[in-house]
């Protein structure tokens, strides 16, 4: 593409200098012409003026001008192709004569006359002369002015199109993942903006790319368990009604399917959501109550050590996405004795429960969510760690704090 808008702009400065220069050749010839044939058209006129005063008198006072009195005592190749009436005429011959007739209007003993002036003007023109010897130079020199004209041409159009073939180079060699750079993107002009709009568009669909691979392998990772307790248990529910246990669990495969979907879509579109500053303190206790309304949980068993304000940037829909969450996996895993602490210290959010000893495993939330938690904070420029234990489980989060 590059080396055909290279050609395209070189054949178009070609051409707009072969062209210049044939205009001004011909205009330079056209002029010389002119001049030439006026110059004579002005002796003739003051040759005239000066019979005028000589009368009766007829002689012609220049050796180039010959006055005659008659019409047909004009040569005859003049008579050829001048009218007695026209008022002047240029007269080419082919024996090499050329002649130039300007007629004269007289009163002669009160009666008018025409007369003609007639000037064989072969010997004093310049411009064919001048064709005929240095024509070859004129010709020499005006080539050579064409060729520096195309050897121009042929370096701007390199010049003009290298930044665009440069950057066009540029970006067929980027490969997937790597972040684009391109060398033209400094320059204030055109290609410059382009260049760094190059580097954003690009930037913006790996990151798209990015964004569709982690929603198709979250979706494909996430969504296996509740998809799998779910068939499992409409699969027994053929053979036999469904239990509370078993409804239990396929309401709870519903719920965790409903927030997993949830958490997925508000990641896909995380990055369209401007940052705010967000009320942490606000944040946590509306997902408590929340949890209170839903769950029935015993609020005799929270402690909470927070500050009066905890102000943050992030994402509003993202931060208690994650909140719920992990007071939710907090209080599956721990059952509905478990102790909760949420406490902030030195930058850093804890949320501790305790876990009853002897209590089964229980496959839900941490043992599969880990990641989308971890990418939501991500998402956030937060950090999250997890702290899995016998006897408690404690995550910490690290906001970003609000200036």
């Amino acid at each position: 593409m590059a080396a055909t808008i290279r050609r395209g702009l070189f054949a178009a400065l070609a051409g707009f200098a072969v062209l210049l220069c044939l205009c001004y050749t011909g205009l330079a010839v056209v002029i010389s012409y002119v001049t030439e044939d006026m110059l004579v058209q002005r002796l003739l006129e003051r040759e005239a003026a000066a019979i005028r005063t000589r009368l009766p008198a007829a002689a012609s006072g220049s050796d180039l001008i010959t006055v005659y009195r008659q019409y047909s005592d004009l040569p005859a190749p003049v008579r050829q192709q001048f009218s007695p009436s026209a008022p002047r005429a240029e007269v080419f011959t082919g024996t090499g004569q050329h002649y130039h007739v300007l007629a004269l209007d007289l009163q002669q003993a009160g009666r008018p006359e025409r007369w003609y002036l007639l000037a064989d003007v072969a010997p004093i023109l310049v411009v064919s002369r001048l064709v005929r010897e240095v024509g070859g130079v004129l010709i020499g020199v005006a080539l050579a002015l064409v060729g520096l004209a195309l050897l121009l041409a042929w370096l701007l159009a390199r010049r003009l199109v290298l930044p665009l073939q440069t950057l066009a180079q540029e970006a067929q060699a980027l490969l997937p993942g790597h972040p684009p750079q391109f060398s033209a993107r400094g320059r204030p002009d055109e290609i410059g903006f382009l260049a760094r709009r190059l580097e954003s568009t690009f930037t913006e669909l790996q990151t798209a790319l990015r964004r569709e691979q982690a929603f198709a392998r979250d979706v494909s990772h996430e969504l296996r368990t509740p998809l799998t307790l779910m068939r499992n248990t409409l699969m027994l529910a053929a053979e036999h009604p469904l239990q509370a246990l078993e409804q239990a669990q396929l309401q709870q495969g519903v719920d965790e399917l409903g927030n997993t979907v949830e958490l997925l879509f508000a990641l896909a579109r995380a990055e369209q959501i401007p940052f705010e500053t967000v009320e942490l303190r606000g944040c946590i206790e509306q997902c408590l109550l929340r949890l209170l309304e839903e769950h029935g949980w015993d609020a005799s068993l929270l402690a909470l050590d927070l500050p009066q304000r905890l102000p943050v940037r992030g994402h509003g829909q993202l931060v208690n996405l994650l909140l719920n969450n992990c007071l939710g996996n907090a209080l599956f895993h721990g059952g509905p004795a478990c102790q909760l602490t949420i406490s902030f210290e030195h930058g850093c959010l804890s949320i501790h429960n305790t876990v009853p000893v002897g209590q089964a495993v229980r496959v839900q939330g941490f043992s599969h969510g880990q990641l989308l938690l971890a990418r939501l904070a991500q998402v956030m420029q937060w950090e999250i760690r997890f702290h899995p234990g016998t006897a408690d489980y404690r995550v910490d989060i690290v906001p970003v704090m609000a200036a």
